[in-house]
């Protein structure tokens, strides 16, 4: 099957961007499916600190949606109309099924307002944004909020990927992909596309560079002294896996007493083994997450 055709986009970018029948009905459903597919990322707790959950709180996903609807529509105000009742069908449907499964019950649509706004938002960004149909070089400043976005999304998710490893390595390279590719499918004009390609390639390599530079790290303390678990700085602390991050006892002014400063750079479980000046041993199993963890003693082996 032939996918290329000279001098402009591709078959199948033809197809999706600019060729889809895209009827009232049609919208009307894909808005239901995107509100129930978005649901049921939230509810299943399997897809929980992934790729998927990313579509509940980012815009990276719905830009896409977006983008396919100012494509296919007819007139700018059909795409103003088409992108508002889009987003007006899906995003109160993605909290109404939650509210049978969540302990928040309808109070999960005090969340709702920061979507609402962007809802509303649809009608003048659709009318604007079918102008990138026109293809000219000024239609390009249309597409670049769209890209800025995304990449704020990749900025984020590549540094959850990061810490998460391999987790979020889908959104992320979903992010970069769009920032690359979105000139390329949208516009014919070979100078605007490869242009397009190169500024969304440069951006990924900064945004990269600058999150390879400062690694995310869950800084915390996870133990204070006291009658429990007495230490000082006579103490030692360090973890099994040291892949996991890094501890050390620290004397903090505000509560005048030692602590145990932890940077978690990966989740994982892991043992943290302390051990006194007279080389006595106290070990705890350590589970640890992104932005939270679970610290549980172990008993003491018996004496003889």
């Amino acid at each position: 099957m032939e996918h290329t055709q000279t001098g402009g986009r591709s078959r199948i970018a033809r197809r999706f961007f600019g060729g889809l029948n895209l009827t009232w009905p049609k919208v009307i459903i894909a808005a239901v499916i995107a509100g129930v597919y978005t649901a049921a990322m939230a509810i299943i707790p399997a897809f929980h600190s992934t790729s998927f959950i990313t579509i509940t709180a980012t815009m990276e996903v719905w830009i896409l949606f977006g983008i396919l609807i100012i494509m296919n529509s007819k007139s700018n105000l059909d795409s103003a109309l088409k992108c508002f009742v889009f987003f007006l069908i899906s995003q109160p449907l993605v909290y109404l099924l939650q509210v049978p499964f969540s302990d928040m019950g309808w109070e999960l649509f005090k969340y709702y307002p920061y979507w609402f706004i962007w809802t509303i938002l649809c009608l003048p960004m659709g009318y604007v944004g079918y102008y990138m149909k026109k293809g000219t070089w000024w239609s390009c400043l249309i597409l670049l909020p769209m890209i800025f976005l995304t990449a704020y999304s990749y900025l984020g998710y590549f540094s959850e990927f990061l810490f998460h490893m391999p987790g979020y390595v889908l959104i992320s390279l979903f992010c970069a992909g769009g920032m690359i590719l979105y000139p390329v499918v949208i516009y014919e004009n070979k100078k605007i596309r490869v242009a397009g390609a190169v500024f969304g390639g440069v951006l990924v390599a900064v945004l990269t560079v600058i999150c390879l530079l400062d690694p995310p790290v869950y800084s915390t303390q996870i133990m204070s002294n006291n009658d429990a678990h007495p230490f000082d700085d006579s103490y030692t602390a360090y973890l099994a896996d040291e892949r996991l991050g890094s501890v050390e006892i620290r004397y903090m002014d505000e509560i005048e007493d030692y602590v145990l400063q932890v940077n978690f750079t990966h989740p994982g479980d892991t043992v943290l083994t302390m051990v006194s000046p007279a080389g006595e041993k106290r070990e705890y199993d350590l589970h640890i997450e992104r932005y939270t963890y679970e610290v549980v003693g172990r008993e003491s082996p018996p004496e003889n």
